[in-house]
């Protein structure tokens, strides 16, 4: 592990379980965001789109486990091995999702010097009948087509997933409402995050057929889409760069992170409960989920030069948290997703700072609850 927390799976074995945990979390994320919108707190298409991210997140997971699945096998080169975030996040060290980018712009390039699927499988059977032994390499060859594949597939979480937007209505015929949303794996955290901003428009032409200030707009919000950067410091610098252009609604979810006793070097109260749980294989985990959320109060008229003037918005922050400051949001609101037997070690241990966070806990039949 170096000083950055990033320690590499180094055991094949390790490496598939660590994957299979993965699947089993992201599986439930979805139903998360269903209870979620049960309760009110997302309606449909909010859904909808978290849940894109995090299917897409899925298959970044399966990618990933495709290109590291003979770690640790004496596989005829030096490869590396998987890097995680062993610390701070429990999740893949940004350079892996960077990398896999570049390894996506070659994917096919790849594939046309390799054998077909089909003559990987013809060649193992003969190593396997005729010299006897466990065709390593070749297994190796066959990981690394799966990996180059799914990338080809594309429909993955990359290190940048730039801005779309759709339509959510009219306000009058001069102004239109849309709602925005994009993603970045933060390389300070090592966590994926997601970015939902609800945005009038009062341009001349609706916002996505403007050639000149819908690529402005993506390439502001890419660049201000840092984990260190406040919800309110990123709607103001958009508020004011785009004077048609009016931010109502900024949200931020960090996904993330991951606990786990067996990969994970947790400090503090989540490192006693997973030890109490004593949780069988798959259920040695937890998943903390953040939302900011932050609302524009209301509108104020700033003059432009000598005959006209500009709309500001005015962000509410939260004044019951006595932080506001800190937070630059209206809401912040933790959540942690855990299976049954984390959540009753939790309950019976009662650390303080958990009686606010949201308890969504997974059944092992895999039902969501939230407590």
């Amino acid at each position: 592990m170096n000083d950055k927390g990033i320690a590499g799976l180094t055991d094949v074995f390790a490496s598939r379980r660590y994957f299979k945990k993965f699947e089993t979390i992201t599986s439930h994320l979805g139903r998360v965001a269903g209870v979620m919108e049960a309760e009110g707190d997302l309606n449909r298409d909010e859904v909808k789109i978290l849940s894109r991210y995090i299917t897409e997140l899925t298959f970044t997971f399966r990618a990933l486990s495709q290109k590291y699945l003979l770690v640790g096998r004496d596989t005829g080169r030096f490869f590396g091995s998987l890097a995680i975030d062993a610390v701070e996040s429990g999740f893949p060290a940004a350079e892996e999702i960077i990398t896999m980018a570049s390894d996506a712009q070659q994917a096919e390039r790849h594939l046309e010097g390799m054998p077909s699927a089909a003559e990987l499988k013809k060649q193992m059977v003969e190593v396997i009948v005729g010299e006897r032994k466990v065709p390593t390499k070749l297994q190796f060859a066959m990981s690394q087509r799966l990996y180059y594949e799914e990338l080809l597939r594309g429909h993955l979480f990359w290190a940048r997933n730039d801005p779309q937007l759709a339509w959510t209505g009219n306000i009058n015929d001069q102004r239109r409402t849309f709602r925005i949303h994009w993603a970045v794996y933060d390389s300070q955290v090592n966590l994926p995050v997601i970015y939902m901003m609800e945005v009038e428009d009062s341009g001349r032409t609706a916002l996505p057929k403007d050639q000149r200030r819908w690529p402005e707009a993506q390439a502001h919000l890419m660049a201000q889409s840092l984990g260190g950067l406040k919800l309110v410091t990123i709607a103001k610098g958009f508020d004011e760069d785009f004077d048609d252009l009016h931010p109502k609604r900024l949200r931020r979810f960090h996904v993330g992170p991951m606990y786990s006793s067996a990969f994970t070097r947790q400090s503090g109260p989540i490192s006693k409960v997973l030890e109490a749980a004593r949780a069988p294989k798959g259920q040695d985990w937890s998943l903390v989920w953040t939302e900011e959320d932050l609302r524009s109060e209301r509108v104020m008229t700033e003059k432009a030069g000598w005959f006209s003037s500009v709309e500001r918005e005015v962000f509410a922050l939260d004044p019951f948290s006595g932080r506001a400051a800190e937070t630059g949001a209206t809401r912040l609101e933790r959540s942690i997703v855990l299976p049954q037997r984390p959540y009753q070690a939790l309950e019976d241990i009662d650390p303080p700072g958990f009686a606010s966070v949201r308890k969504f806990v997974v059944s092992p039949g895999g039902r969501v609850l939230r407590y």
